[in-house]
């Protein structure tokens, strides 16, 4: 059987998109998931700091400089000698960068080491669970997260999940693809051949069972 995929073609993800491609019949199961399903020959994205992100700032050999701060809600930091800089959609190294820069001004040659110690990550680069599981939330994407990975991450499925009918909705080219995906069967028979990995801005929606 081929998987079915239904494209949306809009750049929102709005929940409301969600409920209404449950609507939409006919998507058969299968483990011979797609390319970009799969996660297979795909580079994957450095980690992108976002606000709410925890930040350990290292300057060498200066214990003074070396602060451990959030990312305020506008995305940016404020740390020794170095105010408001924008740490949102930067890499750490990137970040790194950009501090070193500013404190060349008053030291010689700045190394600098930025390390996430609480993540969050931006909107673009989380996993959002919504629908029948024990927790739903977002999760901030790594690299090599699961499918099964998400699942442990939520807490499991509720009594009233339809498991093996939930799916994942992604952003392919700007337009919106839903797959399906066999939660049941991945999270209490252990087929470990139906799990996929997720990409970052995935949704995974998992209905409630009609009976």
């Amino acid at each position: 059987m081929k998987l079915c995929e239904i494209r949306y073609q809009s750049p929102w993800y709005p929940l409301v998109i969600l409920f209404q491609a449950l609507l939409i019949g006919g998507c058969a199961s299968s483990t011979d998931y797609p390319v970009d399903l799969a996660g297979k020959n795909q580079d994957t994205p450095h980690y992108l700091i976002g606000p709410g992100d925890m930040l350990q700032v290292f300057v060498w050999g200066n214990t003074d400089l070396t602060v451990t701060t959030p990312v305020r809600p506008d995305g940016r930091i404020t740390t020794p000698l170095v105010e408001d800089v924008v740490a949102s959609g930067k890499s750490p190294s990137q970040l790194a960068r950009d501090i070193e820069k500013r404190l060349s001004r008053y030291i010689k040659k700045p190394v600098v080491t930025i390390t996430v110690t609480e993540f969050v990550g931006i909107p673009g680069g989380q996993i959002r669970v919504v629908g029948q599981v024990v927790t739903p939330q977002t999760i901030p994407f790594r690299k090599n997260l699961s499918l099964l990975d998400v699942i442990i991450k939520v807490g499991g499925l509720t009594e009233f999940a339809a498991g093996n009918d939930a799916t994942i909705v992604r952003n392919v080219d700007g337009s919106l693809v839903r797959y399906q995906v066999r939660l049941q069967d991945l999270a209490d028979e252990g087929d470990v051949g139906v799990n996929v990995m997720m990409q970052p801005g995935d949704v995974l929606f998992v209905p409630e069972s009609l009976f």
